[in-house]
């Protein structure tokens, strides 16, 4: 490389230092208080969904998990969830940690482990959102994104917000979404909101915080289809005949 070329090199990438410190100073300078755009947009979403008798949404996500020694660990996997609102939902999990079918019919609550062939049903309650709380409360058992599918998402996301705005636009899988970070107690979280008249969410990451090395949780959204005819037999668990029946194990605080 001659002199020439390191000169121009050295050049291009201090310009590009100025540009990454002045875009980072801009961002902080955003950062005090929640911005009015922000929530109107994250309320324009949750409306939206909310408004949506059936929706189905396939999802690819990635879950940190930080060792005793600091180290950390990323595990990933894909859902196809199906939503029927008020009482049904079909969310089908493959990846790196488990195999898993969760199946509620408005009646029961199902969940099924294909690969050993086992599976778990309990009454529920007879609303998605009644049935959400029972599963994370009673059975530490939490649909990925679940949030978004409460009719109240805006409340719960917004809870104990003390921070939000705009980042800015990007495209994610083609698609022009608004990228939004927010800061909580506990967390930060961004989401991705698509522009246009369907603001579906598009991408949304969390971190942990109060956690060593801020753990993080990615879910990425695609193949939104709503409006659709869904058969109610798609939602009813109808196990083989190799399938055994076993008892939810419930975690120590409930299990007395």
């Amino acid at each position: 490389m001659n002199q020439y070329t390191r000169n121009r090199l050295a050049g291009l990438i201090a310009g590009l230092l100025l540009v990454s410190i002045a875009n980072t100073q801009q961002v902080h300078a955003q950062t005090v208080g929640v911005e009015a755009k922000a929530l109107e947009r994250l309320r324009a979403m949750n409306d939206f969904l909310a408004e949506q008798k059936t929706l189905s949404v396939d999802t690819r996500n990635s879950l940190e998990v930080v060792l005793e020694n600091g180290q950390k660990l990323q595990f990933d996997y894909a859902v196809m969830m199906t939503a029927q609102r008020p009482d049904k939902l079909l969310a089908v999990r493959t990846g790196d940690l488990v195999n898993q079918q969760l199946y509620y019919d408005g009646n029961t609550l199902t969940l099924h482990n294909p690969d050993d062939n086992v599976y778990a049903t309990v009454a529920a309650p007879d609303t998605l959102e009644a049935m959400l709380d029972y599963a994370r409360e009673t059975l530490d058992l939490v649909a990925p994104a679940g949030d978004l599918l409460y009719r109240n998402a805006f409340e719960i996301l917004t809870a104990d917000v003390n921070s939000g705005f705009r980042v800015g636009t990007t495209l994610f899988e083609d698609v022009s979404c608004d990228h939004f970070a927010f800061r909580s107690i506990e967390t930060d979280w961004q989401i991705w909101i698509r522009q246009g008249a369907q603001p579906l969410p598009c991408k949304m990451v969390i971190t942990s915080r109060e956690i060593l090395n801020a753990p993080q949780f990615e879910v990425n959204m695609s193949n939104w289809k709503l409006a659709e005819t869904v058969s109610l037999a798609t939602f009813q668990f109808k196990p083989d005949d190799d399938d055994l029946p076993i008892e939810f194990l419930l975690p120590k605080a409930n299990s007395d």
